[in-house]
């Protein structure tokens, strides 16, 4: 397997399905597919723009997350128990079929 499945929640409820290669991350995958997920810092967890808050059957697949990442989530708005940056997650094919919503503070407006 080349690549997986993510599926993007939007604000309101539309879904986005997208392949993805593995070892892109969610925010690479979001600007591949014109996801207007802001991502201000462009990966480098300097900020909180890129969160997103995974599905809870694929939160458990994650790898813990860095205390840096941590520290990033604290200033992101909308916070959940399954809040990441997506910058942070690199896919693989454990993660196939992920579903993550995006919420409205992470869009670009």
């Amino acid at each position: 397997m080349r690549t997986v499945r993510v599926t993007f929640v939007l604000p309101g409820g539309r879904e986005r399905v997208c392949e993805a290669r593995l070892g892109e991350t969610l925010l690479d995958v979001a600007r591949q597919e014109d996801i207007a997920i802001e991502g201000a810092c462009g990966g480098s967890m300097a900020c909180a723009t890129c969160h997103v808050i995974v599905e809870p059957g694929f939160f458990e697949r994650l790898p813990v997350a860095s205390p840096e990442e941590e520290d990033m989530l604290d200033l992101a708005e909308s916070l959940a128990p399954t809040s990441r940056l997506g910058c942070q997650i690199a896919l693989d094919a454990s993660l196939d079929g992920l579903v993550v919503n995006v919420p409205k503070t992470s869009l670009l407006e």
